[in-house]
Order: structure tokens, then C-alpha cells, then sequence
């Protein structure tokens, strides 16, 4: 109970400035009375319960699996069965990551009211999946190539110098209705169910390696998580341009 309450106080200083900000907006700037307090005051409440639940869930659950699973393939030494595992990893966690599944249901959306695809349920539901399933596999790739630059030691400033060079050059080539896509899939992917488990990762990899710092080795593979996915999505917009 005493972890569980040291969690809840750190989700309030986290959460009150946020608290803090819309009640000074609303009472003194804009001068209006809360909306259904009890209401807002109940979603708070909840706000704050579910963010305390979340993080313990991690330090219980997420954090100690991925360290684990990075222990074990590192003592396996089998380098086709790490790089597979980083590279499910990383597909399975992005397709169900929740943001992603939003932003892809509403590009679908947008997409037929724009006529950009057909106005139909099954139209729309191919769009998106077919976003995702791009996406998913920018992030499996993105892990495979940062576990091995973890095994490897390369440092990382190449290789994220090197995405943005490559997302700069594909802009003015990309079809206008994927670049924005593209540039917000990069920031979604790396949300509540990704972020964890690739850090642990990291982190897990980088600690059972000899000659490797979990600190300069262990962390970047968010980087890599999110930069990926606007290279795939834009080439993925300029494939279907081409097939057109």
C-alpha cells in the first residue's frame, strides 16, 4: 500500500498542473463557472486512479517482462531469434497501440470525405488497416536495426541524423494527403503500450551485454520507434501514387 500511495501523490504533482491550469483559464480569464463540477471532478478522479494504476502496472508488469525476455535471448546468443523477437515486438505492440488505431480511423475518415478513397464501411476499414500494418512494420524494422546497433555498439547520432535526412528528402515527394499522416504516425506509435516494453528492452539488452552501458546503449530505441514510421508511411503514399 505504501509503493501504491507513493504513486497516487506522484500522479497528483504530475496531474495538478494541468488541474491548475484549466481552473485559472476558466474562473479568471474567461470568467465562466465550471461545467458539471461533479462530473469533471469524478472524471478527475478517475483521471488520477487510472494514470496511478498505469504506472505501477509498469514497474510491476512491462518493465521486469521486457528486462527479462532481453536477458534471455541475450544469454541465448542467438542473434536471428533476437532480432526476430525485437521485430514482433515491436509490429505487435504499434498495431495495437490505441493512438495509432485512432489516427488511422479518422485519416480513414477524412480520406472519404475528401473522395480520396471510396465513402464505404469496407473502403475505410481497408484504409486504415492498411495503415497500421505499414506503421507496425516501420516499427518492427526500426527495432531490429536499434537491437543491433545496441550488439554492435554503433552510436546512434548516424542513424537518427541519417532518418531525418531521408524524411526531409521524401517531403517534397510524398502525396500532400500522407505527409501529415506520416509526420503524426511518427509520434503516435510511441504511446502507452509501445514506450514500455521497448525501453525495458533497450535497457534489459544494453545491461546484459558486456562492454555495454545501459545508459549510452540502452536508450534511443524510441527514436527509432518513431522516426521509422514517417519514412514507411510517405513511401507507402508515394507506392500508391505510382500505382495510380
Amino acid at each position: 500500500m505504501r509503493i501504491f500511495f507513493s504513486t497516487l501523490g506522484g500522479s497528483l504533482r504530475d496531474l495538478a498542473p494541468i488541474f491548475l491550469t484549466i481552473a485559472v483559464f476558466q474562473l479568471l480569464i474567461l470568467r465562466q463557472p465550471i461545467p458539471d463540477l461533479g462530473a469533471l471532478l469524478s472524471g478527475l478522479v478517475l483521471v488520477v486512479l487510472g494514470l496511478t494504476l498505469f504506472i505501477q502496472g509498469l514497474e510491476l508488469g512491462l518493465f521486469p517482462l521486457g528486462e527479462s525476455l532481453a536477458y534471455a535471448f541475450a544469454r541465448k546468443g542467438s542473434l536471428p531469434w533476437m532480432l526476430l523477437f525485437a521485430f514482433a515486438l515491436g509490429f505487435g505492440t504499434t498495431v495495437a497501440e490505441p493512438a495509432l488505431i485512432a489516427v488511422a480511423s479518422e485519416a480513414a475518415e477524412v480520406a472519404a470525405a475528401e473522395a480520396y478513397i471510396n465513402n464505404e464501411l469496407a473502403s475505410k476499414a481497408s484504409y486504415a488497416f492498411e495503415l497500421r500494418m505499414v506503421v507496425g512494420l516501420a516499427v518492427g524494422i526500426a527495432l531490429v536495426l536499434g537491437v543491433y546497433r545496441i550488439l554492435r555498439g554503433w552510436p546512434i547520432q548516424y542513424f537518427i541524423l541519417g532518418g531525418y535526412i531521408g524524411v526531409i528528402a521524401l517531403t517534397p515527394f510524398a502525396p500532400r494527403e500522407f505527409i501529415g499522416i506520416a509526420y503524426d504516425s511518427g509520434g503516435v506509435t510511441t504511446s502507452t503500450i509501445t514506450v514500455p516494453l521497448v525501453t525495458a528492452l533497450g535497457v534489459g539488452l544494453a545491461s546484459s551485454i558486456q562492454g555495454r552501458n545501459p545508459m549510452t546503449d540502452g536508450f534511443g530505441l524510441i527514436a527509432f520507434a518513431s522516426l521509422s514510421p514517417m519514412l514507411f508511411v510517405m513511401g507507402y503514399g508515394i507506392l500508391l501514387q505510382a500505382g495510380q
